[in-house]
């Protein structure tokens, strides 16, 4: 006798909940947003150190541990996402792994200069 796939999925995730699995969350609203980040930009130079404050707003100011810095906002377009600073534009995306929430920037067209960026909400 076989069990059907979807009882054996479901017995599975009884047994193993994802509880901790990365999620990507919908943002309806900026002041999700609002807060302290830290965590690491690719710039001219490679991987930065980065801290990151947002208001509520979405307005930001990004800098660096080598004293790069960066003024934006993050805003929602069509349900989506995105942000415009004083280097780039593009995209960004909130997730939660295993209770750490987590901020991904990234540009629409990288260059040498900028790149993906990925921040840690501080508690």
């Amino acid at each position: 006798m076989r069990m059907p796939s979807a009882l054996l999925l479901a017995a599975m995730f009884a047994v193993f909940p994802l509880d901790g699995v990365a999620g990507e969350r919908q943002v309806v609203d900026v002041k999700e947003l609002a807060g302290s980040w830290r965590g690491w930009v690719t710039g001219e130079q490679g991987q930065e150190r980065a801290t990151m404050i947002v208001g509520a707003d979405g307005s930001y100011k990004a800098s660096t541990t080598r004293g790069s810095t960066a003024e934006g906002r993050f805003y929602i377009q069509d349900g989506t996402l995105r942000y415009r600073s004083s280097r780039t534009t593009g995209i960004a995306k909130l997730s939660v792994d295993r209770g750490t929430t987590v901020l991904t920037v990234v540009p629409e067209d990288p260059n040498y200069r900028t790149g993906t960026a990925e921040y840690e909400r501080l508690k």
